[in-house]
């Protein structure tokens, strides 16, 4: 019985039209076909010359429709058929097409008979359709005639869902721009520099002298001393400010991630690389990135950032070709890259092209007069941030206690123990008697002798260091050691020890104070 061409094309057509999602177009296209021809499974494929695969985006059975997302790999043949293909293939005995032979295998169905219909637009080659029936002999001509009138429904279809996806992904990356940046300028907004006419005198006179210019920075400093504020005055006080601030920490990334979260990759680079995806280089194009902890890339890393600084180009995982940028490099660490360069932890030629300009960031124990600046400021910032109705008085000697304290985790501690004693305050004036979260708690008892006279600052610093140390049964580092405790890194902790004369091991000395204090 012949069947009405024009029925069966209004008719198909309309259910291939009928979503841009297509394969729930391809479930009601199955569900048509099954009507006019046998049909049990039908594949929709995207050729992609480059990586010479055949990509599975979308299955269909009479019961359900499914995206997919599996890459096939082509034999040689393969692309030589594709290439010759333009019509529809009736294959009865998949033995007799080597080509044919190999998908129908991947498909499990080395007995099954197939449609494949090749679908391209203007010319341009999209991908294939595969229509399936179980056994061997199931299609006619009269079946091939009827699924050849497919052919311009289905690449139409084809070519909508993909530039619908390519919009929703166009739209998913704006998204990410737009969070990623709406994260970084809320931070932003509350990284007043306190202390930058006062204990960051200088260091704000550098960032003047250095932000105009496109040289590199490396910031230097302890851990939580504010080397990301510095890093955000550098971008906003030089030309690029109106492009990307990106952010980095070298130490958070772990290596197997490394390249594609510094360079970007390719679709298809490696399992899981579903899309192309740029890295933090090409999103700081035209601005700053600033890599923090740069004494942490491992020593591969290093080799493929001194090659980026070199050229001022990179490749993205799985690319071929380079893409040329202009970025402004800041980077930061709290090791003595100069040391690591000698013990060949780090590389000599990519410190000199980082160490254009140094700036040493002091800690907050050498800038104790910008502490009540920067507790005012917290207080205020944390409150907001905590809604608390009114802004909390101090109690008396809170400031004083504050002045004492040695600070090893420096602005961040100080910060993290003002938000502490806003949560627990309950409305009563802040006291900060808890500085260290429990820990420490007695401490503030030893900045002074037993007269009630105040020791100096070392004398203070060393009954601190000597009380951790105590605590860690004579642990300097590793897990739970005093470093750890302090916040600190083991050598800096070591070398202060040797100057206040605090002996390793379990027995310490605290210098005896001079006569007549």
């Amino acid at each position: 019985m012949s069947v009405d061409e024009n029925d069966f094309f209004r008719r198909a057509t309309l259910q291939i039209c009928s979503s841009l999602e297509i394969e729930t177009a391809m479930w009601r296209a199955i569900n048509c076909l099954k009507g006019f021809m046998p049909a049990d499974e039908m594949y929709l494929h995207l050729y992609e010359s480059d990586l010479g695969a055949l990509r599975t985006i979308a299955g269909a059975t009479a019961e359900v429709g499914r995206k997919m997302d599996s890459l096939t790999p082509l034999p040689p043949e393969f692309h030589n058929r594709v290439a010759e293909f333009t019509g529809t293939d009736f294959v009865n005995e998949p033995e007799a097409e080597p080509g044919f032979q190999f998908m129908l295998r991947y498909y499990g169905r080395p007995d099954t008979s197939a449609l494949i219909q090749l679908l391209e637009v203007a010319g341009e080659k999209l991908g294939a359709l595969v229509l399936l029936a179980e056994r061997k002999d199931r299609f006619t001509q009269e079946h091939v005639r009827l699924f050849s009138l497919l052919k311009e429904p289905f690449a139409i279809a084809l070519s909508n869902t993909l530039k619908h996806q390519e919009i929703l992904r166009l739209k998913n990356l704006l998204a990410d721009d737009n969070r990623y940046l709406h994260r970084e300028l809320l931070r932003l907004s509350g990284d007043e520099i306190i202390g930058a006419e006062s204990g960051l005198r200088e260091v704000m006179a550098m960032v003047r002298q250095v932000a105009p210019l496109g040289s590199p920075v490396l910031l230097l400093g302890e851990t939580g001393v504010g080397k990301d504020v510095i890093a955000n005055a550098i971008h906003y006080s030089s030309p690029r400010k109106d492009g990307p601030f990106v952010k980095l920490n070298c130490g958070a990334i772990p290596e197997t991630l490394l390249d594609s979260e510094l360079f970007g990759h390719e679709k298809g680079a490696f399992t899981g690389a579903l899309s192309r995806k740029r890295g933090r280089f090409e999103r700081a194009d035209q601005g700053t990135l600033f890599l923090d902890e740069i004494g942490e890339l491992p020593p591969q890393a290093q080799v493929r950032m001194l090659r980026v600084l070199q050229y001022k180009e990179i490749e993205r995982v799985g690319g071929t070709n380079p893409i040329s940028l202009d970025i402004r490099l800041v980077a930061a660490t709290n090791r003595n890259l100069e040391e690591m360069v000698k013990a060949k932890q780090f590389r000599e030629d990519l410190w000199f092209r980082l160490n254009v300009f140094p700036i040493s960031i002091p800690p907050l124990r050498e800038r104790r007069k910008d502490i009540p600046a920067l507790v005012r400021h917290f207080v205020q910032r944390k409150s907001l941030e905590l809604r608390h109705p009114a802004l909390p008085t101090l109690a008396p000697g809170a400031i004083d206690r504050l002045m004492v304290y040695p600070w090893p985790g420096n602005v961040r501690e100080l910060e993290n123990v003002i938000e502490r004693a806003l949560i627990v305050s309950k409305g009563t004036p802040l006291a900060f008697n808890d500085l260290a979260g429990g820990k420490q708690a007695a401490n503030m008892s030893n900045a002074f002798d037993i007269a009630g006279v105040p020791l100096t600052l070392d004398e203070a610093v060393c009954r601190h260091i000597r009380q951790v140390l105590e605590m860690t049964g004579g642990k300097v580092h590793g897990k739970n050691g005093a470093a750890e405790v302090l916040g600190i890194n083991p050598s800096t902790l070591r070398n202060r020890m040797n100057r206040l004369g605090i002996s390793y091991g379990r027995s310490f000395s605290l210098p005896r104070r001079a006569a007549g204090r």
